[in-house]
């Protein structure tokens, strides 16, 4: 095999898109990018959304998805430009030569199909294996990546097992096919940092057992620093910066870079509490309808006027339901909750006009938290008519004064949500929110689906608007450096329990107990090694016990 696997040249990539109201137009999306992978490394493509990551992995496949066209350059995979050959060849390139590892495997795997009939497929159909030697390669691999029980895993639905387990099992399936490259696509974007860095560490080992190669991409730079031995830094299509991982981390070149370095520099001081807090969450414990067994045990917080409180834990640890229940979607079983010197009732139709309009909630996916046929301006206004009757001159105001504290301005006001960036999505719902003058926000993952820098960008929007308004926030995240960054009190939630409150300070120091402590550890670091520094930390801890 030659020194180079993938070779890239030149790559424009275009597509059709179709404005409201205006004729079809044609545009160019990735603006001749080049590269080289040799066989055995790893690429790390990195970038904010619409950078063009995904669009340029998906190139080395000669695919081009949601109408997207190849419109020039090269793309070279061992020793021919597939651009160039035949669909027969293609098919064989795909799922054999060449595999994809999606970010969502839960939206990728058939959930009416066993594991081990979607891992062996594309091994099977392109007769590198059969069915027999592709279920023993796949037990192999179930095993390298660290699966529970990986003779028998196989025989799982997908719903019968966890979203790193099944992650992990779709990395199974790109790379039983023994397939020369592996495109990785977000693969633990979704996933919580406990889980992200057991998969992380399964990929980089599946990596080095089996001399594939790899494009990794991600909008995580200290992720891709611990998988890739190169970077590329992509924005709006173009290469920004390209370079070895210890040029891009400790010393990179361009502005844009710098800026993703640096990103969560956010410098938050806590304050002390007020005398009385807006929220007392008083031994809540509850559970679903129609279920026998409680997701809430006993729980205990209070958020102080103008201050937030940061409730993190990993996924199934009750954080999200803790909101439900705040908000009065879901019934406690025990406990009350007082909010603004009154107890709530603990069925939402029991609250009054007031109770809904001080007690806001932000979702984490903006796209479906607003109607795409209303424009910006319509959907601000509403809670200005709802709550307060304004109409009119008065209305209109109102909405520019919200657009001007979100940093979008009047000319924003007649878009709709379709013309709008994620971020901007995010602070249109942010200003939704502020428009009712609530006493209290519940921001339920509201950077987790955005770039870092996006993110950093709300996270600065949240502190300066909570100065104004003298607002507080209830910050539901697994993400610890949001919560490093945003936080005056944290409440660490496992299994329903509150396992760890109080000050940022007190809660961020040791001695810690043990699962505080494995969820503060697992937050990626940028810096080269820190992967293999904590699984070593964490057998030598297993072999000490």
């Amino acid at each position: 095999m030659s020194d180079t696997l993938l070779k890239v040249r030149d790559l424009k990539i275009g597509a059709t898109i179709y404005p409201p109201g205006e004729r079809p137009r044609d545009i160019e999306i990735v603006h001749g990018v080049s590269f080289d992978l040799a066989p055995g490394k790893v690429l790390g493509l990195i970038g904010e959304s619409g950078a063009g990551k995904s669009t340029i992995g998906l190139a080395s496949m000669a695919y081009g998805r949601g109408g997207v066209q190849i419109t020039g350059g090269e793309v070279w995979v061992n020793g021919r430009d597939i651009l160039k050959t035949g669909q027969r060849d293609v098919r064989s390139l795909r799922g054999g030569e060449v595999t994809y590892v999606s970010q969502s495997a839960a939206a990728s795997f058939n959930p009416a199909k066993k594991i081990m009939d979607q891992v062996v497929e594309a091994a099977v159909e392109q007769k590198k294996f059969s069915r027999k030697d592709a279920e023993a390669r796949a037990r192999v691999l179930f095993a390298k990546l660290g699966l529970p029980d990986p003779d028998n895993i196989g025989e799982r639905y997908p719903h019968q097992v966890s979203g790193g387990q099944l992650q992990r099992c779709m990395t199974a399936l790109a790379l039983c096919p023994e397939p020369d490259l592996v495109v990785f696509d977000e693969p633990t974007t979704a996933l919580d940092v406990t889980t992200q860095i057991d998969v992380l560490m399964a990929i980089k080992e599946a990596i080095r057992d089996t001399g594939v190669a790899a494009l990794y991409i991600t909008h995580d730079l200290a992720v891709v620093a611990q998988v890739s031995d190169d970077i590329m830094v992509l924005k709006m299509g173009n290469t920004v910066e390209y370079g070895s991982v210890d040029q891009i981390i400790n010393n990179p070149q361009e502005e844009y870079t710098q800026a993703l370095v640096s990103v969560r520099s956010i410098e938050h001081e806590e304050k002390a509490p007020t005398p009385d807090p807006v929220l007392s969450v008083r031994n809540i414990t509850a559970r679903y309808k129609g279920t026998q067994f409680d997701v809430l045990h006993n729980v205990n917080v209070d958020l102080y006027p103008g201050q937030t409180l940061a409730v993190v834990g990993e996924s199934g640890s009750g954080k999200s339901t803790l909101a439900r229940v705040i908000t009065g979607l879901l019934p406690p079983r025990e406990g009350e909750i007082e909010f603004a010197g009154r107890t709530l009732s603990g069925d939402l139709k029991g609250r009054s006009r007031e109770d809904l309009r001080e007690l806001q909630m932000i979702y984490q996916m903006a796209d479906v938290a607003m109607n795409p046929r209303q424009t910006v301006g319509t959907i601000i206004g509403r809670p200005l008519e709802f709550y307060f009757g304004m109409r009119g001159a008065e209305k209109k105001k109102r909405i520019i004064e919200l657009l001007d504290e979100i940093e979008l301005g009047e000319k924003f006001m007649d878009r709709y949500p379709a013309e709008l960036s994620g971020g901007q999505k995010q602070r249109v719902c942010i200003a939704r929110s502020l428009a009712a003058k609530p006493k209290m926000i519940i921001c339920d993952e509201v950077t987790s689906a955005l770039d870092p820098l996006v993110a950093d960008g709300i996270l600065k929007l949240l502190l300066d608007l909570q100065k104004i308004e003298d607002v507080a926030y209830l910050f539901i995240t697994h993400d610890l450096a949001t919560v490093r960054a945003i936080s005056d009190n944290i409440a660490v939630m496992y299994q329903g329990k509150v396992q760890r409150y109080g000050g940022k300070s007190k809660v961020l120091s040791p001695p810690f107990d043990d699962y505080t402590d494995l969820l503060l550890s697992s937050v990626p670091e940028m810096k080269l090694g820190w992967l293999e520094e904590v699984i070593a930390n964490r057998k030598m801890e297993s072999a000490g016990n």
